[in-house]
This record gives C-alpha cells, sequence and structure tokens, in this order.
C-alpha cells in the first residue's frame, strides 16, 4: 500500500481509495468548456494565427515565424490543451494519486511528476462539501474553483492537484460513504475530547 509508510505509530486505517480515472466534468466546467471552444476550437487562436500569417483579409507578404505569428501558434497550442489535453492530463495524474481516511487524518499522495504528499488532520477540518453523488468529489474545507485559483499553490491547469489551498479528494467512486466516514471520525474525535 502507498500511503502506509506516512501512517504515525498507533494510528488506524479505515479507507483507502483513488480517483476514478475516467473523464467525468464538474461544475467549472460550465463555463470552462465553452470558453475553451471559444478560444482554440476554431474561433479566436486559429482567427488570430490566420491573420498574422497574411491568410485572412488583404494578401499579406510572404509568410514568416515573426512574433506575432509564434504568439498565435502558442495561443492554439493552450486552446488544444483546454479543449481535450487537460483530461488527458489529469487521467494521467489520477491513475498516479492515492487517499486514505485514517482516525487522525486524511492521506493524500501523488507520484506524478514529482512525489507529492499532503496530510490534513481530521480535527482542523473547517467543513467539508460534496460535488455528485455517487462519483463525486469532497473539499476539506470552503469548496474553491478546481482550476486556478487565487493563490500560487492553486494555479495549475488541472483538476487533480493536491498542493491546492483546500484539500480536494477528487472523483471518488463512493463518495457518500467517504463523506459519511470522515464525518462520524470527526465526530468521535470531538467526542473523546469532550470526555473528562
Amino acid at each position: 500500500m502507498k500511503l502506509e509508510p506516512e501512517m504515525m505509530p498507533g494510528e488506524r486505517m479505515f479507507w483507502t481509495g483513488m480517483p476514478n480515472p475516467s473523464i467525468i466534468f464538474h461544475s467549472t466546467d460550465w463555463a470552462l468548456i465553452p470558453f475553451s471552444l471559444l478560444w482554440g476550437g476554431g474561433g479566436l487562436a486559429i482567427f488570430w494565427d490566420s491573420i498574422s500569417a497574411g491568410r485572412w483579409g488583404k494578401p499579406g507578404p510572404a509568410h514568416s515565424w515573426d512574433f506575432v505569428t509564434i504568439f498565435g501558434a502558442a495561443f492554439v497550442v493552450m486552446g488544444q490543451y483546454f479543449i481535450w489535453g487537460r483530461f488527458v492530463m489529469d487521467a494521467w495524474l489520477k491513475r498516479r494519486t492515492y487517499y486514505a481516511v485514517t482516525d487522525r487524518r486524511v492521506l493524500l499522495l501523488q507520484e506524478g511528476f514529482k512525489r507529492k504528499n499532503r496530510a490534513v488532520y481530521l480535527d482542523s477540518i473547517t467543513e467539508i462539501q460534496r460535488e455528485g453523488s455517487s462519483t463525486g468529489s469532497l473539499w476539506l474545507g470552503p469548496k474553491t474553483s478546481l482550476v486556478g485559483g487565487r493563490t500560487q499553490s492553486n494555479r495549475r491547469l488541472t483538476f487533480v492537484n493536491i498542493d491546492a489551498a483546500v484539500p480536494v479528494l477528487i472523483d471518488l467512486d463512493d463518495v457518500d460513504s467517504v463523506y459519511r466516514l470522515i464525518l462520524d471520525l470527526r465526530q468521535k474525535r470531538a467526542d473523546a475530547k469532550s470526555l473528562p
């Protein structure tokens, strides 16, 4: 088990899992998909590149790789990433992401380009927000946008980001049972602390 080395002495594991590697749409996609299609799917980026290459409007000089054309090509590449590349990146990262819930913490591990791990103590979770019904995601704090964000650690163009300001267990097949387990373990810890 990938997360066993992260366990503390006396800590007990109650659940382990990984994100569902399938393409799963999130609430953020309602805005991101139309924007990405407009940007990279024949819209703005290709129009820009066509103008800069002299293929649109009045004939221009012989095609040369000037700054405007290179900038337009970068726009096209970013547009294609937003349309389909981010789903490929997410699938690759989801196959390398592992979660566990113990009697003390929620553990997150990602073995992508480099190994990253994160632990969130159950006592420090102020709120849990859930998205989805059977397959869904759990925010271990106030729900934020899955893509981007205002903090430096959250500026990645992927949904599977264990460095995000608010940790997210993304695309869990059994989201309801994990949600109830975390709530139950938090309550047990709170009850144990209140005993004299």
